[in-house]
């Protein structure tokens, strides 16, 4: 298996500490913070292990609060707040040097057979007509700016295929649309909560940075403070995350520091399987502004 995929299962697999209450660890990489989809990927875990298995995640609702330290574990505690005759209501508290950091509530149903329609998948190149990691890394990371070149080059879970490298290499303003193919990197286990709680790890990524395409700035941008606010995903069908997903991504609005961005997951059948949103903090900063 691969190591970083591991990785993330073991980071993925909370120690219990008692009733309703989980430690979880972070990955010793060298970052200040710890990265939102972790936090969010665990609060679920957390939450999952309170419900019986016949019930399936359909949504979350969350807050980040605090930056969360990597030195140090995070203890998650679930409040369960309701068990009813078709859903589940869980509600989650990650904590850490006696403070919240991330709250998060989320619902469990039954599965249900109804009516059934969704939007369609955007015309874009599949992933196999796209070029791979290493040969955009070949082709891209020798002139990046180095903030770029350190977080492409570190192994990580989940690869990322963008069906435009435009926001890597340019700083033109462009319409603010994002179209990234994302899977992980290894085989997961037959387990279907694995996967939705790897896929809420994953929604975290590019999400963000999909409000900033308006302003010709990105993430790695030293004039823009960033940081994920909220974050919201609803499961709408079975989800294999470690087979290809395409994640379109726009944002309707920025204002007041803020960027939204609401994003839509498809498998490779068109099927749309999960969808998102997220605001943002994008703080231009005094100094470079």
């Amino acid at each position: 298996m691969n190591t970083a995929i591991d990785s993330l299962l073991q980071i993925l697999d909370l120690e219990p500490l008692e009733h309703n209450l989980f430690r979880g660890r972070s990955p010793q990489v060298g970052w200040q913070r710890v990265f939102g989809g972790q936090v969010i990927g665990q609060a679920l875990v957390a939450a999952s292990r309170t419900v019986v298995d016949e019930r399936q995640v359909h949504s979350l609702h969350g807050y980040f609060m605090r930056p969360g330290d990597p030195s140090v574990p995070i203890i998650y505690e679930v409040d369960r707040i309701r068990d009813g005759g078709s859903f589940t209501t869980r509600r989650v508290v990650a904590i850490q040097h006696g403070k919240a950091i991330f709250s998060m509530s989320a619902s469990f149903q039954v599965h249900e057979d109804g009516l059934d329609h969704q939007a369609a998948m955007p015309d874009v190149p599949m992933p196999e007509d796209l070029p791979s990691e290493q040969e955009l890394k070949d082709m891209f990371l020798k002139d990046a700016p180095e903030a770029i070149r350190r977080y492409f080059e570190r192994e990580r879970p989940i690869e990322l295929k963008p069906a435009d490298m435009r926001q890597y290499i340019s700083r033109d303003k462009r319409d603010p649309v994002q179209h990234v193919w994302v899977r992980a990197t290894g085989a997961l286990p037959d387990d279907p909560r694995i996967h939705q709680c790897v896929l809420a790890y994953a929604s975290d990524m590019t999400l963000l940075d999909t409000a900033l395409y308006a302003h010709g700035l990105s993430v790695f941008s030293r004039k823009v403070q960033c940081a994920s606010l909220d974050h919201a995903m609803w499961f709408h069908r079975p989800v294999k995350a470690d087979e290809w997903l395409l994640y379109a991504s726009d944002s309707p609005s920025s204002s007041g520091s803020r960027g939204f961005n609401r994003g839509n997951l498809f498998d490779t059948s068109g099927r749309l399987v999960a969808s998102t949103a997220q605001e943002g903090l994008i703080r231009l900063r005094k100094e470079e502004a």
